[in-house]
């Protein structure tokens, strides 16, 4: 496995508004892309800086990830995401290692295909995730 860069790294926030009017005013910043993932029970505002994205994910539903991490610890650093040059053959590779991954198989998502790979109580309580492919609100739907 290869892994070319963080793609991304996300926050969970209770009050996504309030987060992208903070980063307006004091950041002169606006979102790169705003989106919806129905499948993943959130929404998110998306922020291109440099080679690295930064996104504040906000739940869509009480039961999703998101929001219960955020009753569970309250708001915060919630995952990180590696660019490999080939998912298949990452996941593949953990599996041989004996490692237990979340996703076996590749989700798909806006031209990107991820897979979450360690339980956040792995490493410090962070989400980990590969993908690889492009992200694309406007390649294709969820």
């Amino acid at each position: 496995m290869k892994i070319q860069k963080i793609d991304h790294i996300c926050f969970a926030v209770k009050n996504l508004e309030e987060t992208k009017r903070v980063y307006k005013d004091d950041f002169g910043l606006d979102p790169t892309v705003e989106y919806v993932a129905q499948s993943e029970k959130i929404k998110v505002a998306r922020y291109c800086i440099g080679d690295v994205a930064v996104e504040f994910l906000q739940a869509t539903d009480p039961d999703g990830e998101v929001a219960k991490f955020i009753t569970k610890r309250g708001e915060g650093f919630f995952l990180i995401s590696y660019k490999v040059d080939d998912l298949e053959k990452a996941l593949a590779e953990l599996k041989a290692k004996d490692i237990q991954l979340i996703d076996d198989h590749p989700r798909r998502l806006f031209g990107s295909r991820y897979a979450f790979i360690h339980h956040p109580s792995k490493l410090g309580g962070i989400l980990t995730e590969l993908l690889d492919g492009d992200f694309d609100v406007e390649k294709e739907g969820e």
